[in-house]
């Protein structure tokens, strides 16, 4: 299992990412789940993976070769997706259509083998972006291949082990915080979850896209004995003791206090 998170803000994209792979209780191994693609001065994307490991690998392979490809010949092979590359794309959901493509082939490629052998090959993705003069955007890409955009009222994403890291997302997140805040915010939920989850653990990556940059202000790996860790955990650990102590008090204590 793995925790990814992207953040639409009004200034640009945030990411973040865990590293944990884990393939049974005595296997567990570090991989990293972020990719980025600028594969011109007009665009930047950058894709998280969730899901079967073989297969996002696979799938991150063929978009790269795609890419590889398109730039040797000069050409692209348009798909059903109206894109036969990251180049090639006009508009931020082509690219997601593009990847969902890739990700049912390879899925369907090994599926069978895979689901004999007890193990799925689902594969789920975000992709964040900004292509041109085109708004920045974010999409979340289904193991079936369809995709959903974020949007101001549900403004970031998550694949992979979601539930644990949603209360500070929720109740402190909003499409106006800074792009430092708000990556300080996903790392706090990636950190929560790791606290919670076993299969979720650094390294952690951070990504930060602002708008209309067409490229990554900030992209920084934090290792598990990275300072800002325990600063982070300590700090929010802190802060959330101060607020209990500030909840108003039940009925029956104010009774009990005026015996």
């Amino acid at each position: 299992m793995t925790y990814c998170i992207g953040y639409w803000l009004e200034k640009g994209l945030v990411f973040a990412s865990d590293s944990r792979t884990n393939a049974g209780v005595d296997y567990i191994s570090s991989y990293s789940k972020m990719y980025v693609f600028q594969p011109a001065p007009d665009r930047v994307f950058v894709l998280l993976a969730a899901g079967n490991l073989a297969t996002t690998q696979a799938a991150v392979h063929v978009i790269q070769r795609d890419l590889d490809r398109a730039i040797e010949t000069g050409k692209s092979d348009t798909n059903n997706s109206g894109a036969g590359d990251l180049r090639s794309c006009h508009y931020l959901f082509e690219a997601a259509a593009y990847i969902g493509e890739v990700s049912m082939a390879v899925q369907q490629k090994h599926r069978a083998a895979l689901e004999q052998a007890g193990t799925s090959a689902d594969a789920s993705f975000i992709l964040g972006g900004q292509i041109g003069s085109e708004p920045h955007g974010l999409y979340m890409i289904y193991p079936q291949g369809n995709a959903v955009m974020a949007t101001r009222q549900t403004p970031y994403l998550q694949i992979g082990e979601t539930k644990y890291g949603k209360p500070p997302l929720d109740n402190v997140g909003n499409t106006n915080l800074s792009l430092e805040d708000a990556a300080r915010l996903c790392l706090i939920s990636e950190v929560l979850t790791q606290r919670s989850n076993l299969t979720v653990g650094p390294p952690f990556e951070l990504a930060i896209v602002p708008r209309n940059e067409h490229t990554l202000s900030q992209h920084v790996t934090l290792e598990a004995d990275a300072p800002e860790l325990a600063t982070v955990i300590d700090t929010w650990c802190s802060a959330q003791r101060e607020a209990l102590h500030r909840l108003p008090a039940f009925a029956w204590e104010h009774a009990e206090a005026g015996r």
